[in-house]
Parts: structure tokens; C-alpha cells; sequence
């Protein structure tokens, strides 16, 4: 590590020993704009070695690095962390991405905080930035939030402190019909997803306390009217260190739908299969036992409903001869 620092600053000399080892990065300003110094840490989270490679001075510093907000906009050049401190601003957080001049792509993001040290009239002597590396945080985060994204399982994530939806995939939009407006900031009180819960009270217990809220059938109110049937679940997550509930959904209309078509399709079939006229029986067929005969069938045969379910074909007289019946499959032990 470079010693570069003026003599007038000498007398922080214990002060570097002190940051040299902290887990935050520690950049020291001069108030004649000259980067006098700063701890291995904060050299890492810039890529370099030596304090040279950070630059002599905060212009110098601009020209080696590029910072953009996370809304990836580029930071004008007054606004620099290092320049606004040396306006006398004081912050306690600034998250920005740096990258090398040059590369488009964040390669890490810092939290930073100022810090002003004064000599004994209270004129400013030296500028303090501290770093925090929130890079791997942040790469999680943005892997949850474009997981999140494209998954097409409808979803929405609720704020616990203050019960506000802070975001929505694309899949509850679809579902719903809301758009992300209608959602965004929006209470709990006015887009209930449990408002219909079949276990509404354990639900509200469970998101009062943060705690899982286990799945359970519901029913969503859509934005122009009516309702949509669902399966919900929620599970308590971290976005940053807010504390949430991710709420999912599995929409059962499709399911019911399917399920109405196939009973009014097994209600057809059966007065279809009732009322044909010749007659009718449906078999097991490996011991072509009766399980549903038709009206037409009672009446050729005599043999009433409850005479014949349940029994093998083959002891019904419905045939000449057993040698008949033994042709049917699963029955040869009978000739």
C-alpha cells in the first residue's frame, strides 16, 4: 500500500491502522480534492493494487471509473460520491455500480457513506468515504427478480411492515387481468389476495407473524368484476433486508372447467348409454363382471339391476351353452 499521505495528516496515522483491517473499504479525501489514502479493502472493491490505480485526485478517479445508479443511469460528473462529499454534502447511503471506464457492464456495486473529519476550529480537514460491497446481494437479487419475472406462475410480493404489494410477475397480471399499476403500492386492503381464502383467519394470523401461510383454496376479485378461483400458498422471503411475503397461485378455473365438461359428459353418455334401445352392459374384462347394464338389457333378459351388477357374465344364461362362453377372454376356464 502506498504511503502518499501529506504531512499536514500525519497525525491520522493511528486512524489508518485502525481502518486498515475493517471488513468496510475506507477511502480518504483530501479537501484539496487529492485521494490520500485507502485500506486494502476498499482497493479490492475497485480491482486495483495501489492507490495510484484509484487516481491522484477525485477528477482523476472519474476518468479510471464509471458509476451508474441501478436504474443504470450514468452518474454526472458532479455526482460522484467523492465530489458531493467535497461539496460539503454529507449522505449516509449512495448505492452505485462501478465498472472500469470503458466496460458497459456493473462489475461491482457499492453502498457508500461519507464521513467529514474537522480540525479544532471545525473546518474541514478530511473526507471519509466508506464502502460497503453489496455485489453479491445485489447479483442475487437480480437473479430472484428475472427468476421471479419469468416464471409464469402467477405471483406477488407483499411488504410486511407497511402491507404493500411492492411486486407482480407477468403471470398474476395474465391471471387477473390487473395491470402492474393497479398493483404497485397498492394495500392489502385493496387487492386482498386472501379476501376469499377458504382458511382466512390462520392466513391473516400467519402474515401478521411473518410466517408460512399454507396452501389453501381462494378466490381472487378481478378488476372488472367477478371472481377467479385459485390455490394460494405464501412464504416469508428477504428483498434486501425488508422483510416480505411471496404469495403464489395456481388457478383452478382450467381445473373445474375440465372437471364440468367431463361430468356433463359422463351425465350425456349415461342417459345415452340408458336409453338406447338395444341392449347394453359394461364389463370388467379380465372376469367380465357386470358393472352397468341398460334399461333395454332388463327387459330382454329380465334380470333387474341389482340382480345382475356385480356378477360374472358367464353365470348370467345369457348363452346356449357354457361353450360360448368360454370364447370370451379370461373366461377359457369355464369350457
Amino acid at each position: 500500500m502506498s504511503e502518499t499521505v501529506p504531512r499536514q495528516h500525519a497525525g491520522f496515522r493511528h486512524l489508518r491502522q485502525i481502518v486498515a483491517g475493517v471488513s468496510n473499504g475506507v477511502i480518504l479525501v483530501g479537501t484539496d480534492q487529492r485521494i490520500t489514502w485507502a485500506n486494502d479493502r476498499a482497493l479490492a472493491m475497485h480491482g486495483v493494487e495501489s492507490i495510484e490505480a484509484l487516481g491522484e485526485t477525485v477528477s482523476d478517479y472519474r476518468t479510471r471509473f464509471e458509476l451508474r445508479y441501478r436504474n443504470n443511469h450514468r452518474l454526472a460528473d458532479n455526482q460522484y460520491p467523492m465530489e458531493r462529499v467535497l461539496a460539503g454534502e454529507a449522505f449516509a447511503e449512495v448505492v452505485v455500480e462501478v465498472a472500469p471506464a470503458g466496460n458497459n457492464e456493473a462489475t461491482w456495486v457499492h453502498r457508500i457513506r461519507s464521513l467529514v473529519l474537522v480540525d479544532d476550529d471545525g473546518v474541514p480537514d478530511l473526507l471519509v468515504l466508506i464502502l460497503d460491497d453489496e455485489t453479491e446481494r445485489y447479483n442475487a437479487e437480480d437473479r430472484f427478480e428475472r427468476t421471479f419475472n419469468a416464471n409464469p406462475a402467477p405471483a406477488i410480493i407483499l411488504r410486511l411492515d407497511d402491507l404493500r404489494h411492492i411486486k407482480v410477475n407477468r403471470g398474476f397480471l395474465e391471471m387477473t387481468g390487473y395491470t402492474e399499476e393497479d398493483v404497485i403500492g397498492r394495500s392489502v386492503y385493496e387487492i386482498d389476495v386472501l379476501e376469499g381464502a377458504a382458511r382466512r383467519e390462520l392466513a391473516i394470523e400467519r402474515l401478521k407473524e411473518g410466517r408460512t401461510i399454507p396452501q389453501m383454496e381462494g378466490l381472487l376479485q378481478l378488476p372488472g368484476g367477478g371472481e377467479k378461483c385459485v390455490v394460494l400458498a405464501g412464504q416469508p422471503i428477504e428483498m434486501g433486508d425488508v422483510a416480505c411475503m411471496l404469495f403464489t397461485f395456481a388457478d383452478l378455473d382450467g381445473r373445474r372447467q375440465a372437471e364440468d365438461a367431463l361430468r356433463q359428459s359422463e351425465e350425456r353418455f349415461e342417459i345415452a348409454f340408458r336409453l338406447a334401445p338395444v341392449p347394453l352392459a359394461i364389463v370388467l374384462r379380465d372376469k367380465w363382471r357386470l358393472l352397468l347394464i341398460n334399461d333395454a338389457f332388463t327387459r330382454e333378459t329380465g334380470y333387474a339391476t341389482e340382480d345382475a351388477i356385480g356378477r360374472d357374465a358367464a353365470d348370467l344364461p345369457l348363452w346356449d351353452c357354457k361353450d360360448q362362453a368360454a370364447t370370451l377372454p379370461g373366461l377359457s376356464h369355464l369350457g
